[in-house]
């Protein structure tokens, strides 16, 4: 199997490199599996008390990968295949909300759709200050269903209703003025190192009793909607004008929508 996702141990850091730059770090099957493997072996592993994701190439995530979603669009059961992707988007999600270690992103790139979803997920988020962050469910004929329970919680209530909806592109200084980052900076590097060793001198019980207290509600909300919202995501997925715009993406033109 491709290795995707690259596992490092660091003292008590516990690195997972999202590794698939000819694809922008798209969230394929494969990625997202073994980033659940990388979670699953750092809290396994003895002296660990921090997870940072990083990631490789100028993009941290593009979000889904939409040749996957293409490709299984004219698969004999798309509706299935959009569920099951769905279905595997919002685990990963829940799974760094619940994980009992802090997770820091540590962002030096570009971050598109569902990418902003796992910046979300995470505790603390540091971000290169030539970072950039879009939401661009909209303009491919869906909506960021399954990330806005990451999302809402972190960003300020007007930042939601305009990005959402405008597909803009905003730099990491505004990323930090709403709420979706918690620090942008010249030295992603150092100031990560900073935050690690910090939190590296926590008690394994303390770091997981003291992150839970800030996910809590998150998960609880998390928990009440995330069945209806996988199900939206894979309805639109499969639907008419998704399926144009993400030919349309590919394909480099318009959507016949506009």
């Amino acid at each position: 199997m491709t290795q995707l996702v690259r596992f490092e141990r660091e003292g008590p850091v516990a690195r997972l490199t999202l590794d698939s730059p000819h694809n922008r770090n798209a969230l394929s099957s494969a990625l997202v599996e073994q980033l659940h493997d990388g979670l699953t072996r750092a809290t396994a592993e003895q002296g660990v008390r921090v997870v940072v994701l990083g990631h490789t190439g100028g993009t941290f995530c593009a979000g889904a990968d939409l040749s996957e979603a293409s490709a299984s669009a004219s698969s004999s059961d798309p509706a299935e295949q959009a569920a099951a992707r769905a279905q595997e988007m919002t685990r990963l999600l829940r799974r760094i909300l619940e994980l009992p270690l802090p997770v820091i992103a540590a962002v030096d790139g570009h971050v598109r759709a569902g990418g902003m979803g796992l910046v979300g997920a995470c505790d603390i988020a540091v971000a290169g200050r030539s970072s950039t962050f879009a939401l661009t469910e909209a303009r491919l004929g869906v909506a960021p269903s399954i990330i806005s329970l990451t999302l809402l919680p972190r960003m300020t209530a007007r930042a939601a209703g305009r990005y959402f909806v405008t597909g803009e592109k905003f730099g990491a200084d505004v990323a930090a003025d709403i709420g979706l980052i918690t620090v942008a900076t010249d030295d992603v590097g150092a100031t990560v190192a900073d935050l690690t060793a910090a939190i590296g001198q926590g008690s394994p019980q303390g770091l997981a009793a003291s992150k839970a207290l800030t996910t809590a509600a998150v998960l609880d909300d998390f928990d009440r909607r995330a069945e209806k919202l996988t199900q939206q995501t894979a309805t639109l997925f499969v639907s008419e004008q998704a399926r144009e715009g993400m030919l349309a993406f590919l394909q480099k033109r318009a959507p016949d929508w506009r």
